[in-house]
């Protein structure tokens, strides 16, 4: 699956993509608005890739304290204010995507 057929499916599917981790489950589920679900699937994936995406879900939220531990955890720098959560998300999705 490429980058633009996630994207895609975020606006056209009823459920994530078949075979998607929840990294990317979680990404799926905040595209379409669901912030709990997405902050769900996020929590149960106990990796790098769970925490970079409960960090960026953290910072959309507003709650930095708590993004700067995710991050950490995930072994990545919040990025800058300047980067928009929209950027972010799709840095993100590009990465675990691409894998």
């Amino acid at each position: 699956m490429s980058f633009a057929e996630f994207q895609l499916s975020t606006t056209r599917d009823a459920a994530p993509p078949a075979g998607t981790s929840l990294p990317l489950q979680a990404l799926w589920h905040d595209a379409r608005g669901d912030w709990d679900r997405a902050h769900g699937c996020a929590q149960d994936d106990h990796g790098r890739d769970g925490s970079w995406v409960h960090a960026y879900l953290h910072r959309k939220e507003g709650d930095l304290g708590n993004a700067g531990y995710w991050y950490a955890r995930a072994g990545r720098r919040m990025p800058a204010q300047s980067v928009t959560l929209e950027t972010e998300w799709a840095a993100i999705a590009r990465e675990l995507v691409g894998r």
